[in-house]
This record gives C-alpha cells, structure tokens and sequence, in this order.
C-alpha cells in the first residue's frame, strides 16, 4: 500500500511542477512588463514638461520652496530660439523636483555666481544645430551672443568719491543716487544735468498735493554711467578729456566694454555689483537716460513717503516704480534698433518697467545682482530687469507721473504742468535747462500742483 501511495507522488510531481514552473514564469513576465511600463510614465513625467511654460522653483505649491512664479519664456520652442535654450538650460538646475538641494529657496540664497552661465553657455553653443542657426542671425546679435557670458570687465574711471559726487558733509544717509547712463560724447547733456536736475548734496523736497505739512529733503548723488567707444569710431580719443571731467565733477564711472545699444544690459549688472560695494547706506537710486527730466523737488517727498509708510523694510525689499509696460512682444521690425530675430528670442515680455527712467530700492539693487548671475544677458536692458523681477517674486509698480512716452502737446502748455509729474524722457540738454528755469519761476505759483495721481 506505502509502494502504491509513493508511485503516485512521483506521477503527480512530474505532471504538476511543468505546470507550476509555468505559472511562476507568467508571474514573473507580468511584474517585467508592469515595472517597464511604471518607469516609462515617470521617465516622460520629467522629460515632458505637464504645461507650456517651465514650472520655476516654487511653483510646485511646496511650501518648502520658495514662491517664484512660472516663468515668461515657454518650454515649448523651435530649436532656433537661441536664448530660451541657454535660459531653459539654466533654469533646469533650480527645477525643485530635479534638483532640490540647488532649488530651494532660489530667489532667497544669499548669493550665485555665473558659473552656471558660462558653463550652460559652453554646452550650448557647442551644439551642431545652435552653431548653424547662428550664423542666420543679423551681425548685432551675433556680437552680443560672442561676449554675452562675459560681465568682468575693469573699470577705467572712478568717481572721486566712493558713491559718486556729493556733498562733503552729509549729516545724514544720502536718499537716492541719480545712476545716469551716458556715452562719452554726450558731454552737453551730462552738462545740463548737472546744473538742473541732477545737482548732488542737500535737496529741498516740494509738496506733493496741498495735505503735505511739513516740508522735507533729502540728499543726493549722482553718478554717470559709461562704456568705451573705439578711437576709431568716434574719429579722436576724449580719454584724457574724460579723466578731466570726472578729476572736475568727480562723477564718471566707466567700464573697459564697447558702449553698445545691446550692451545697455551691462550697465546694469556691473552698476548693481558696484553699488553694492560702494554705496551701502543709499536708500534709493533713479536709474535713467541722459536725456530724461526729472522733477527732483516732488520726487524727494515722494521717497520720504515711501519710508514713512508701516512695515516699510519688507516693502524696500520688492520697491521699484516706473512706466510698467505690460504683456510687450519682442520687435520683430529689422529696421528697429530694439529688432530681436524668433530665432534668438521667442515668447512675450515680462513685465518691466521702461527704461527711460524708473526709481527702486538699494535693498532690491542687491537682489538684482544677485538673481542676475542666474539670468543670461538679454539685448534690451529695461526687459532684462523685468525677467530678473520675476525670478524674484517681484513687479514694478506703475505710476502715471512717470512719462517716459512724453507728455501731450496739450499737457505742453499747461503752466503747472511739469510740477505734477516726477520724470519725461526725450528732452534735448537745452530743454532740460528751459524746463528747469521755467519750473523754478513758476513754484511759487504752483506750489499746490498735486502729482499725477495713480
């Protein structure tokens, strides 16, 4: 009977374990194919991006990220557009999923450098196809693509003073430093300014609106922005006459790079890391053309009221005020000088504020810098500022009193006109002093002139 029971043992383990190996075997081929499949969705979770723009750091809704909204330029691009690349590029090392360690709190680290731009730069440009699409693009825009990883450059003349000219005995921290971008040649108009609207040292503050009681001040300095421009260009070398201007006014900071239209930018980011090293109690600076008027006076009460107001550090922090221009489109006109080609640009603008002339905080100066080492150079110098405000978390708040449009031929011949608002571009040097001369005759008689309201 045990021999009978071991005989049969034996015919149904050699019937059934076929039939259990090929069970295990089907398992096994599921769990491969379930696995394969999990990881192809997560691979295209993180290489197809969920939306049409790429999702900056904050905008996962983490609250242990910081809160930077999306930014302007869409992921979505033709392989052409040479700056969303090297910016999307960038932009890829603070994504707060791929990268958590680098992308949380981006707009709050203390401090960047570039070399995550030159090293984004390099990896770039050495792509077959972006070194084609190069050469289509209009000869300005391939100078500024050769040198647009560069911002060292020296520094060839110092204002006399640390932050530019002013008074030899401030009895307090100066309100604003006028930040003036000039061109070598241009000495008419850094004249005009100098005995207008731009005199350094103790300024009287004006009423804005006629509830103003107490009048106030504040002083000023005033530095003039400039590149180089070539001997030959310019057809005679002004160096020397230039070092005796500034050994004069003591009011000239200029840098060893060819003084562009396209390389406006520049100004701005090696003003800000100046500034940063030489003007620490500064509470604020008028950033502006040299053919711009300024109605110093009311813009003087204006900033006292701004630091008057409650919780005023966290607001300095995010202050800059202006002409906004909303939802621009990159120029597509070639016969423009702000012409920017689809192939190194495609997207809408940020929101900035025109660069004719707009006012912000020395606090936010230093997070301009700081931010700006994660930004590539962007030809048009007033949108630069605006993507380096995004990254931030940040927007320029527009006030009408800010004409950098011009004022209407109406408006003109008004008597008390230039005394309600704070800034006009577009003015010749010998306006600039008519204006100037006009408006301190006619101060008495427009004392009570309100500004612009917002």
């Amino acid at each position: 009977m045990a021999w009978c029971c071991r005989r049969w043992r034996r015919v149904l383990i050699c019937l059934c374990m076929p039939c259990c190996c090929l069970v295990f075997m089907y398992i096994f081929l599921a769990v491969l194919i379930t696995m394969s499949m999990t990881s192809v969705t997560i691979t295209q979770s993180f290489n197809e991006p969920t939306t049409s723009h790429f999702a900056a750091p904050g905008a996962s809704g983490n609250d242990s990220v910081a809160p930077v909204p999306k930014t302007f330029w869409e992921q979505h691009l033709p392989d052409d557009a040479v700056w969303n690349k090297l910016q999307r590029s960038t932009d890829n090392h603070f994504n707060s999923i791929l990268y958590p360690s680098k992308a949380k709190k981006v707009s709050e680290r203390i401090s960047f450098n570039d070399t995550l731009l030159k090293q984004t730069f390099s990896n770039i440009m050495s792509l077959e196809r972006v070194k084609k699409n190069l050469e289509k693009l209009p000869r300005e825009i391939k100078r500024f693509i050769t040198n647009m990883q560069k911002r060292d450059y020296p520094v060839l003349i110092r204002p006399r003073r640390v932050c530019g000219a002013q008074a030899k005995h401030e009895t307090q921290p100066p309100l604003i430093l006028l930040a003036i971008k000039s061109r070598e040649l241009n000495f008419k108009n850094r004249k005009a300014i100098r005995e207008t609207w731009g005199q350094e040292g103790w300024v009287q503050g004006q009423k804005i609106n006629s509830s103003d009681k107490q009048l106030v001040g504040g002083y000023v300095r005033r530095v003039f922005l400039l590149g180089k421009e070539s001997s030959a260009d310019l057809g005679v070398d002004i160096t020397d006459v230039l070092r005796k201007e500034n050994l004069r006014f003591g009011d000239i900071l200029q840098w060893d790079f060819k003084d562009t239209f396209f390389n406006l930018t520049l100004k701005d980011v090696l003003f800000w890391n100046w500034f940063s090293s030489h003007c620490g109690q500064t509470h604020f600076i008028l950033k502006g053309d040299d053919d711009v008027f300024v109605n110093t006076p009311k813009l003087i009460t204006y900033l006292h009221n701004q630091l008057n107001k409650p919780q005023v550090s966290g607001t300095l922090e995010n202050f800059m005020i202006g002409d906004v221009i909303l939802a621009a489109q990159p120029n597509r006109d070639k016969r423009s000088k702000y012409f920017i080609p689809p192939s190194f640009y495609k997207g809408v603008y940020p929101v900035y504020a025109g660069g004719g002339g707009v006012v912000y905080s020395g606090l936010l100066a230093r997070r301009l810098l700081n931010i700006s080492q994660t930004v590539h150079l962007f030809p048009i110098d007033d949108v630069y500022v605006g993507m380096c405000m995004v990254l931030l978390n940040s927007h320029p708040l527009h006030h009408p009193a800010f004409l950098t449009f011009d004022i209407s031929e109406k408006e003109e011949d008004e008597p008390c006109s230039y005394h309600s608002i704070l800034l006009v571009h577009k003015r010749t040097p010998e306006q600039l002093v008519a204006l100037w001369t006009d408006m301190e005759k006619t101060r008495e008689q427009c004392k009570d002139a309100p500004l612009r309201d917002t």
